[in-house]
C-alpha cells in the first residue's frame, strides 16, 4: 500500500505544535507553548496535553488547573472556551473579549434576557462567587434563578460569559471531577500591569507564530478572532523575526527566523477540537476530503493521523479504544496508532483493554 505524499507545509505546522520531535514533560509548558487550546469539551483539551507531553496523565492537568493554580479556562479567542496558561490568561482577555460584547448582548436579548436582568445575573453570579469561592455552574443557576434572571436555553450561558467579559470569571479548580467557576483575583491574585496594544498584538502573533507556523496574517485573524488590521499589525512588528515561505495558495504565509528543521509528521491519536484543527483558515491540508467525517454539527471528533493527515476516527467505547480507519492502513501504521492507543489508556487511567482497529 502506498501512502500520499507528505505536505512539507503540514510537516511544519505538526513541529510547530509539539506533535513531533522533543516534547515537553509539564501540562503547563505544553499549554504555554500552543497558547490557547480549545476548552469546552473537558476530555478534549486533556487530550491535546497528551498528544504534546511526555508522560503526563489527565489528572496531571486537573492539578495544573487546581493545586498548582497554573492554567486556566475561559472565554477568550472567539467568545469560545480557552485553555491557557495562568500568566497569559490577562493580556489574551484584554485583547481578545472587547470585541464580544455586543454579541453576547444580542444573544442574551434572542433568550429573553433584558439588559437589566443582564446585570442583575452578572451581579448574582460575581456576589456568590466572592462570598462562597469555587462554584459549579447549578450553584450559579440557582443564585442567577434566585435573582428573577432567566437562565432555561442557552440564557445562563450567555449571563456567565457577561460575568467573565467584565468581571474576569474564569473556570479554575476541579473538584470531584467538576471544572468550578472563581474569580480571577481570588484564584490567580491582582491582575498585572499590561503594555500598550501595539506591544500586545506584537506579543500575540509571535507566540502564535511559535505555535502556529508557517501562518498568514488571515490566520491569526481567524484563530483569535480579531480584525485582520490588528493580525497584520502584529505580523508587521515582527519582520526581522519572521522569513516567508513560499505557498501556491498563500502568498503571505511566514515563519520565524530560528525554527529547527522539523521531524517527521506524526501518526498519534488526537482528542475533540485539538487545536491542529483549529489554528488556521483551512483545515484542508490535515483533513483532505475527510472534513465532513471529522467535523459536524460544530463537533470536532476524535481523529487519527498518520504521517500528520487523517487517516480515521476513533472512540472510547465501553473503556476499550476503537479506531476506525476511512480506508485500510498499512500495518505498520495500524500498530503505530495501536501503540498511541495505548498512551492514551495510560493518560485517562482507562481499564487494561487492548484497543482495535476496526474494518474500514
Amino acid at each position: 500500500m502506498v501512502r500520499a505524499a507528505v505536505d512539507p507545509l503540514v510537516v511544519a505546522r505538526c513541529g510547530a505544535q509539539l506533535l513531533s520531535g522533543p516534547r515537553p514533560a509539564a501540562a503547563e509548558q505544553a499549554v504555554r507553548h500552543l497558547l490557547a487550546v480549545q476548552g469546552q469539551d473537558p476530555r478534549g483539551f486533556r487530550l491535546a496535553v497528551r498528544a504534546r507531553t511526555d508522560a503526563t496523565t489527565a489528572a496531571d492537568v486537573d492539578a495544573g488547573l487546581t493545586d498548582r493554580r497554573a492554567l486556566v479556562v475561559s472565554w477568550l479567542h472567539r467568545g469560545t472556551l480557552h485553555l491557557v496558561a495562568a500568566e497569559d490568561y490577562h493580556w489574551l482577555h484584554a485583547l481578545t473579549t472587547p470585541q464580544l460584547a455586543v454579541t453576547a448582548a444580542n444573544r442574551l436579548a434572542q433568550e429573553g434576557v433584558a439588559p437589566e436582568a443582564t446585570d442583575r445575573g452578572v451581579a448574582a453570579v460575581v456576589e456568590a462567587l466572592q462570598e462562597r469561592g469555587a462554584l459549579g455552574r447549578d450553584d450559579l443557576r440557582t443564585a442567577v434563578a434566585a435573582a428573577g434572571v432567566p437562565v432555561a436555553g442557552q440564557a445562563l450561558v450567555h449571563v456567565l460569559l457577561t460575568a467573565s467579559l467584565r468581571h474576569h470569571v474564569i473556570r479554575g479548580p476541579v473538584v470531584g471531577g467538576d471544572h468550578r467557576m472563581v474569580l480571577a483575583e481570588q484564584h490567580l491574585g491582582p491582575a498585572p500591569a499590561l503594555p500598550e496594544r501595539p506591544v500586545l498584538l506584537a506579543r500575540l502573533a509571535e507566540r502564535y507564530l511559535a505555535a502556529h507556523g508557517p501562518a498568514s496574517p488571515r490566520d491569526l485573524a481567524y484563530w483569535a478572532g480579531l480584525p485582520l488590521r490588528d493580525a497584520r499589525a502584529g505580523f508587521g512588528a515582527l519582520t526581522d523575526r519572521t522569513r516567508p515561505v513560499p505557498s501556491p495558495d498563500d502568498d503571505d504565509l511566514v515563519d520565524l527566523v530560528d525554527r529547527p528543521s522539523p521531524d517527521p509528521a506524526p501518526t498519534r491519536l488526537l482528542g475533540n477540537f485539538d487545536p491542529l484543527l483549529h489554528g488556521w483558515r483551512s483545515r484542508r491540508p490535515v483533513l483532505g476530503e475527510h472534513d465532513g467525517a471529522v467535523v459536524a454539527g460544530g463537533v470536532f471528533r476524535s481523529t487519527a493521523l498518520v504521517d500528520g493527515r487523517a487517516v480515521g476516527l476513533w472512540r472510547v467505547d465501553g473503556g476499550r479504544i476503537r479506531i476506525a480507519p476511512f480506508a485500510p492502513l498499512p500495518r505498520s501504521a495500524e500498530r503505530a496508532l495501536l501503540r498511541d492507543a495505548a498512551d492514551v489508556r495510560r493518560f485517562l487511567a482507562l481499564p487494561d483493554r487492548d484497543a482495535v482497529v476496526e474494518a474500514a
